[in-house]
């Protein structure tokens, strides 16, 4: 991810960005109406008095009422989303607040208030009696800022029906998963040159001097510049390798990246390298899938608290994190070693299937004990996967989250007559996803799809 991207990806997260270019642009409508009086406005009042024959004082007046309104309004918009976001917080998980944030209509609306605001301040500045000088009246301006009260009210009305929906669970995991799937897809085989066979026998050749580059700044590493970093490390001609993942806390002095090479990098290209990351206060799911599933589980894991106790948001959660594991299933995880056509330069590690699966399915089952409706939902989760997937490796780390399944059910479920049932069917998943294995150890896995 370049500098630029990610610059732009935090702006489109944050509340101010796109209000403020509404509030521009709201401004410059205002100053481009005003000025068209002259060659536009000649005969509109003679024309359509009804619409463009209001007086001086009248469009003051107009003016001012719809400048008020909608300063109240905005007041009461910003008020409502406020409230959204405590109860997203409190009710949830507090990270998913910056899906509420990034939410554009939100932001639409909040921008198209004070917009109006403001237009009808610089309208209203314009406009001048005969008794205080030569006289001024806008008349296409002053109807510019009836037409837009009218498409306010309308947007307020479209807001309260939008918050209403957001704020819904449903909505939440179904935008949670569409940025995760989005991540996937970009993720799943991701290369920052030409990968090396996926063996990983690169590694048995790696250098055996190195060198640690240490992180600028403390924070989640969130990206990092693919191409950037494969043209830098070509042109040092060394071999970079990155001591964390995406999504991992980084120490500011503690060793951020290593370089091979028989001397340290000096200053302006060990800044050079360290400006190819981004470290930010917050993860982001553009190159980091596993905390689009984190916030899933986290929202399972809430629902499933004492204080909460609603099992069936948890089993919502279990079937879109089924979905993307399933989606995650086809693709090929990219070799951790990359070239540039000359030679080994990068080495990226990241996580693979069953760190995810571990992810998304572990915490479920371990707070999950004594819930069967949502252990039998982990177990039809399992079922499914098992049926859709035919890589061996993947295979195999089904039935390690089955074995942890098992435990919870064992151990959580104290009534013989609920847990013998999910016991039962335990096992017979387990006989599947183990002959399924078999045979695809035997005639291969399915060909990886590329993207």
């Amino acid at each position: 991810m370049s500098p630029i991207r990610g610059l732009w990806l935090r702006l489109q997260a944050s509340l101010w960005f796109v209000p403020t270019l509404v509030v521009a642009g709201c401004m410059a409508l205002a100053v481009l109406l005003v000025e068209s009086h002259g060659w536009v406005e000649a005969d509109l009042a003679a024309r359509w008095p009804r619409l463009f024959g209001a007086g001086t004082d009248g469009a003051r007046s107009m003016l001012s009422a719809i400048a008020t309104s909608m300063i109240t309004v905005a007041g009461v918009v910003f008020s409502v989303t406020i409230v959204a976001l405590s109860l997203a917080s409190s009710q949830y998980s507090p990270r998913v607040l910056r899906n509420f944030m990034s939410d554009r209509p939100t932001q639409l609306v909040l921008g198209m208030f004070v917009g109006i605001f403001a237009y009808c301040l610089v309208v209203l500045r314009t406009v001048r009696s005969d008794d205080d000088g030569p006289g001024f009246l806008p008349s296409l301006a002053v109807m510019g800022g009836v037409v837009l009260a009218l498409f306010g009210v309308a947007m307020l009305i479209y807001f309260i029906h939008h918050v209403a929906t957001s704020i819904q669970v449903s909505s939440i995991l179904q935008r949670i998963a569409r940025d995760t799937g989005e991540a996937i897809d970009r993720l799943f085989p991701e290369a920052l040159g030409r990968g090396l066979p996926a063996d990983e026998s690169c590694l048995d050749e790696l250098p055996t001097r190195w060198h640690d580059v240490p992180a600028p700044a403390t924070g989640y590493l969130v990206g990092v510049d693919d191409d950037g970093l494969l043209t830098l490390a070509s042109r040092l001609g060394r071999v970079v390798q990155l001591a964390h993942c995406i999504g991992d806390f980084v120490i500011e002095g503690q060793p951020l990246v290593r370089v091979s090479g028989g001397y340290p990098l000096d200053g302006p290209e060990a800044r050079a390298l360290c400006g190819l990351f981004a470290v930010q206060p917050q993860r982001t799911v553009h190159q980091d899938a596993a905390y689009g599933l984190q916030q899933i589980v986290d929202v399972a894991l809430k629902a499933l608290s004492p204080g909460i106790n609603d099992p069936a948001t948890a089993l919502m959660c279990i079937d879109h994190l089924g979905a993307l594991l399933l989606r995650l299933g086809g693709r090929r995880i990219p070799s951790p070693c990359r070239s540039d056509g000359g030679g080994l330069r990068v080495v990226a590690r990241g996580p693979g299937f069953e760190d995810l699966a571990a992810l998304a399915l572990d915490p479920i089952a371990e707070h999950a004990r004594g819930e069967t409706a949502v252990l039998g939902k982990l177990l039809h989760t399992l079922s499914m996967l098992g049926a859709g997937l035919r890589d061996p490796r993947q295979l195999h780390a089904l039935r390690r989250r089955l074995a942890l399944l098992c435990e919870a059910i064992a151990h959580g479920v104290d009534t013989p007559a609920r847990r013998e049932p999910l016991l039962e069917r335990a096992r017979m998943l387990g006989l599947r996803l183990q002959e399924r294995e078999a045979d695809a150890k035997a005639h291969g896995p399915i060909p990886e799809r590329e993207t």
